[in-house]
């Protein structure tokens, strides 16, 4: 049974988020008719803030929740697993609250086999594309000890292993049918923002940030402190994707999910 404290600091967390201004105790109290009194509210609100939940810019202003309660807020509301997402639904809370998404599809694809052309160059001949890269002995040997590996495999050993061309080439055609972004000038106002070099926004851009993230939260590790990344594995018209969505803590992610969500 959450305690008095903890109902508090999410319901202080919950008003930020809608209003994005310091949150007052008389003002919390009447927003979500509290039973406590206001002078019991601003106990709380000031043990919460000596255990670092809360901060307050000076004496007489409202709280707001800090970096450390977003995220332990957000951990504890974001561990669901998700299954079909509306497209259109999310294209518009995306832009509409603030959130840059990113969607590759999950191919089943598997490498078929592999012609060498003359040694000049070789084709790899996948379950529903082909690429081809440059032929070299060793290259081409390694590869034939790939034949029947899922695609993903192989995305993640030919990156690992230093196989570029064949990295870069899977993407490149996956990129063209199977990558879209969602509010992309949202991401690349955060870029810009916190100086993300050429790497960096190139792998987000072009979809390779997703290739080895797996479903869970993610924050100073993949983004600036204040931001949050969340990566989930769904359905879009029947197929798997992995979608990455980014935005900063304050963002309201409930609604947005409670809004994208068909079933």
């Amino acid at each position: 049974m959450i305690d008095k404290k903890e109902f508090l600091l999410q319901s202080i967390i919950k008003a930020y988020i809608e209003h994005l201004e310091p949150i007052g105790s008389t003002q919390l109290k009447s927003m979500y008719d509290i039973t406590y009194s206001p002078a019991t509210i601003r106990g709380y609100f000031k043990k919460l803030g000596e255990e670092g939940y809360l901060a307050q810019e000076h004496i007489s202003s409202g709280r707001t929740p800090t970096t450390e309660a977003l995220k332990q807020y957000w951990q504890s509301k974001l561990s669901f697993k998700l299954r079909g997402i509306n497209l259109r639904a999310l294209e518009y809370f995306a832009s509409n609250i603030g959130l840059s998404v990113f969607i590759k599809k999950e191919k089943a694809d598997k490498l078929r086999n592999i012609l060498n052309v003359e040694n000049r160059y070789m084709i790899l001949e996948f379950s529903s594309f082909a690429i081809n890269v440059r032929y070299s002995d060793a290259l081409y040997r390694f590869l034939k000890e790939m034949i029947d590996l899922d695609l993903k495999d192989i995305i993640k050993i030919s990156k690992d292993v230093g196989a570029y061309e064949v990295y870069e080439s899977i993407n490149q055609s996956l990129q063209n049918s199977d990558f879209q972004i969602f509010n992309y000038k949202e991401f690349l106002t955060l870029a810009l923002n916190y100086n993300f070099d050429e790497y960096t926004i190139n792998g987000f851009l072009k979809g390779h940030v997703l290739d080895d993230l797996k479903e869970g939260l993610y924050f100073e590790k993949l983004l600036p402190n204040n931001y949050i990344g969340i990566c989930n594995y769904c359905k879009i018209n029947n197929e798997d994707v992995k979608m990455l969505v980014v935005g900063e803590l304050p963002k309201d992610y409930e609604l947005f999910y409670e809004k994208i969500t068909t079933f």
